[in-house]
């Protein structure tokens, strides 16, 4: 029921049947669970400076779960109250990401710390299953929770844990009790990056946009010429979606999407952490090309230093520019894989459950609060000014394997150096390995790599020289997404990195439709056999390709198909 509705309604009733309130039956209580008192005092006194705006749902959800280390039922009927929705509707987006911590009984005291530690591939390569097994039989202080997460976008020091805030790299038992008893548990302070990118050079050519030194279908030109391509995964090219943009009605949006959620995939915190102006300037001269003046930007959960950097550079750029800005907004993600999906984060954007839209209508025409959007994730965005700056035959010069342009690159798995390597576009996994990365690891021989993390399919080692670019690898079944290239060994069986993607893919279904829903957790179960029923998968593969709304459904076969294709022999019994 809706706020301040019970006295209303009842009040309207009375009159309605000629009653007198105060004979009320004295048994009369409203429909519905009470809402404590003490909870929507709390609730006053924490959003005191805030609006009961529907799209910053999830932004009070964070702020009362940073205060009282979970969501009780109580808090969230109050927040409810005070926002002026149903009950159900605060509870269903509550419950519906990861990082909320719901308490199914208000008694109920919450872990007062935890450790989440990530099972994914690169860091299940790593050891982590050894790890989160040898911390759950440690001796850890009470109420110190310890829980498995999916990627937290730290691949190249893997295994991870995150201790509150604070991340682990090469997590050991040791060094995680270590952070508990000396209580550092906040995430760690980026240094100040303004003055430096200024000095660089920064934001001179948004000034020269400004002052007419550039036209839009020049600059749109330029990005077409360069052939530079959306670097989250879906490769559209960039100049062709500004084109696209600046023909639709205004008032127009731009989302940047930062929530890389794909396993193996780490770059876009690298650079962010590097200079994060990069992204500004890039994020600036788009939202001039397509004359948008309201931007937002989708910060993963899991980037607690990046939410907080952001937030202070763009106020110390508001207090330097002397020239105009478009709104510059951050919303805080809260752990969903799906809302890397470009509606999908539109939706969570909104304050909403991040469920992908059908489509059509596409968000460049209806996009966020139904108005044409750009989206773009970092990495691409931070390839604007540079390309602008120094020309397409600059951009262009680089290549490999008659492919053109420069790539950063994830790399993860059994290679000495692990880490974010700018590359030629076309660089193959094994010139990484070797001329990047260092070689494998001491002891194993390289036997097979994820091209584009979890979602890109599964290659052995004599498919090692492919060039890594758009378009190279759809005739293997597989295609390159983020650059998020995972290498592993001898040492290793393709068929558990299929299994552990799957499982990852079932996780973190958003449910919205039952191919993918009831699809990834049927596939899990049967890819346990021992011997894989290959018929049975496959017609389970077509369904999810063809009937899934969105890609995480549609590429959730892609590491299954390529083990019965490439690693048959880990899966049959012959």
């Amino acid at each position: 029921m809706r706020h301040h509705s019970f006295q209303f309604v009842a009040g309207v009733y009375d009159c309605a049947m000629g009653r007198n309130k105060t004979k009320r039956n004295k048994f009369w209580r409203p429909k519905g669970r009470p809402i404590s008192p003490q909870a929507r005092l709390e609730m006053e006194s924490l959003l005191k400076n805030e609006t009961p705006q529907r799209e910053l749902l999830i932004e009070f959800l964070h702020l009362i779960q940073d205060q009282y280390g979970c969501l009780r039922k109580a808090h969230l009927l109050a927040l409810a109250e005070w926002m002026n929705l149903a009950p159900v509707e605060v509870y269903e987006v509550a419950t519906f990401y990861h990082h909320f911590d719901v308490l199914e009984d208000d008694e109920q005291n919450p872990a007062t710390l935890t450790v989440r530690v990530c099972d994914s591939i690169s860091c299940m390569l790593a050891g982590a299953e050894k790890l989160i097994e040898e911390l759950e039989n440690s001796s850890l202080p009470d109420r110190v929770r310890i829980q498995r997460v999916p990627c937290v976008g730290r691949c190249d020091t893997a295994p991870v844990a995150v201790v509150g805030q604070q991340p682990v790299s090469c997590a050991s038992p040791q060094r995680i009790e270590q952070v508990i008893e000396e209580k550092q548990h906040s995430c760690p302070d980026l240094p100040a990056a303004l003055e430096t990118y200024i000095k660089e050079g920064g934001y001179d050519f948004y000034r020269a946009c400004l002052a007419g030194e550039h036209s839009t279908e020049d600059i749109i030109q330029t990005l077409a010429d360069a052939n530079l391509r959306g670097l989250g995964g879906a490769g559209f090219p960039v100049g062709r979606k500004w084109q696209i943009l600046s023909q639709q009605s205004k008032p127009r949006w731009i989302a940047v999407n930062i929530d890389e959620g794909e396993p193996g995939t780490f770059k876009d915190r690298h650079e962010l952490e590097q200079q994060p102006h990069a992204l500004l300037e890039g994020l600036l001269i788009a939202a001039w090309a397509i004359e948008s003046t309201q931007c937002v930007l989708y910060v993963r959960d899991e980037y607690p230093a990046i939410l907080a950097s952001l937030k202070t550079e763009i106020e110390a750029l508001r207090e330097w520019a002397e020239f105009p800005l478009p709104e510059l907004q951050i919303r805080r993600g809260a752990g969903a894989y799906i809302c890397g999906e470009e509606s999908a984060m539109l939706e969570s954007i909104e304050g909403k459950r991040g469920l992908p839209r059908q489509r059509p209508p596409y968000i460049a025409e209806q996009g966020l609060y139904g108005l044409p959007t750009l989206e773009h994730n970092a990495e691409t965005l931070m390839w604007v000014p540079e390309i602008l700056r120094n020309g397409v035959d600059w951009y262009q010069s680089y290549g490999a394997h008659g492919r053109s342009g420069l790539r950063r690159y994830s790399l993860s798995g059994r290679v000495n150096n692990p880490g974010v390597y700018l590359a030629p576009a076309g660089t193959t996994v094994r010139e990484l390995i070797e001329d990047y990365a260092g070689g494998m690891l001491e002891g194993h021989e390289f036997y097979g790599y994820l091209p584009g993390g979890a979602s890109g399919g599964i290659l052995p080692a004599t498919l090692g020289d492919e060039p890594l670019d758009f378009d190279t690898l759809q005739k293997h079944g597989c295609f390159i997404g983020s650059a998020a290239v995972i290498v592993f060994s001898r040492h290793d069986r393709a068929r558990d990195i299929a299994l552990n993607a799957m499982q990852f893919f079932a996780h973190e279904s958003c449910g919205q439709c039952t191919p993918c829903r009831v699809g990834t957790v049927r596939a899990s179960e049967i890819m346990q056999q021992a011997v894989w029923p290959g018929e049975e998968l496959e017609t389970l593969c077509c369904v999810m390709e063809d009937a899934s709304i969105c890609g995480l459904g549609q590429a959730a076969p892609n590491p299954l198909r390529c083990v019965v294709k490439y690693f048959s022999h880990e899966v049959s019994d012959a």
